[in-house]
């Protein structure tokens, strides 16, 4: 596994390959990033893994700073796993070399779930999505389903724009059905067990939906039951359409989205 640091690196260690699957991560490797990585490994020549906690995609400086942050855990891991070939810790000055005010900006009918509650938070994931492609030219990226907005416009954007494939892969979770997430450090043990409390109510929330006429009105009850039953702030608790985001009105094709506040930790999650 090759650390590479700067640019100049990575270009002259990446000229070779022309079958290069990409994992991009701000760090706090978990079982999650693993399951892309064991993917990239499948799927293409070689791997590589980017660590880089990007500011323009924080709307809140007080959760910039306290993002987790241990690079040396997660090079012990990533080595450990024997299936990374690269892994790229780009400075500030390295992607945003280009000092010019990013044009981004989100469609209306875009700013819905995460969007609606994070201001330019998509705008920034774009953003430094495309740099980092246009950088590191791989052939396919792997991102996970738990962010599935983010897949979805990231997908949607460098697909028009670039060679590469963007590749959807399952949430996956701990021993007790919590999605793994960098977040999940900063919750205690109490605020995980309410965390899996949370998805046992959300799957019996998805599965009585396909019973119910007018599906937005059970959400708001259950929205509003969630909330005094865990004491947790939540943003969104929407059921969409997995081809466009759209308000769904059946099960079919649609998934259950929530974004909510567990100890001032915003958690998200889909089924």
């Amino acid at each position: 596994m090759k650390v590479l640091l700067n640019n100049t690196s990575l270009f002259e260690s990446l000229r070779p390959f022309n079958d290069l699957g990409f994992v991009p991560t701000m760090g706090g490797i978990h079982n999650g990033h693993l399951s892309l990585i064991n993917k990239s490994n499948k799927l293409c020549e070689k791997t590589i893994v980017s660590i880089f906690v990007n500011p323009k995609q924080f709307n809140n400086k007080k959760d910039l700073r306290s993002y987790p942050r241990n690079i040396k855990k997660d090079l012990k891991i990533l080595k450990k796993s024997k299936k990374v070939d690269f892994v790229y810790l780009p400075k500030f000055k390295d992607i945003y070399k280009d000092k010019k005010k990013s044009k981004i900006t989100l469609l209306k009918k875009d700013i819905i779930l995460c969007a609606k509650f994070r201001k330019d938070h998509f705008e920034g994931v774009i953003d430094v999505m495309n740099k980092l492609t246009k950088i590191i030219n791989p052939q396919k990226i792997f991102m996970g389903e738990k962010d599935f907005q983010q897949f979805y416009l990231v997908k949607k954007q460098l697909e028009r724009k670039y060679k590469t494939m963007v590749i959807p892969c399952k949430t996956i979770r701990d021993s007790n059905n919590v999605a793994f997430s960098s977040r999940n450090l900063l919750l205690n043990k109490s605020s995980l067990i309410i965390a899996a409390k949370i998805y046992k109510k959300l799957l019996s929330i998805k599965k009585n939906i396909k019973n119910k006429k007018n599906i937005s009105s059970f959400l708001k009850l259950q929205k509003k039951e969630l909330k005094n039953n865990y004491k947790i702030k939540i943003d969104y608790l929407e059921l969409r359409n997995i081809k466009n985001l759209k308000i769904s009105g059946t099960k079919k094709n649609s998934r259950l989205f929530i974004a909510y506040y567990l100890n001032n930790v915003r958690l998200i999650d889909n089924l």
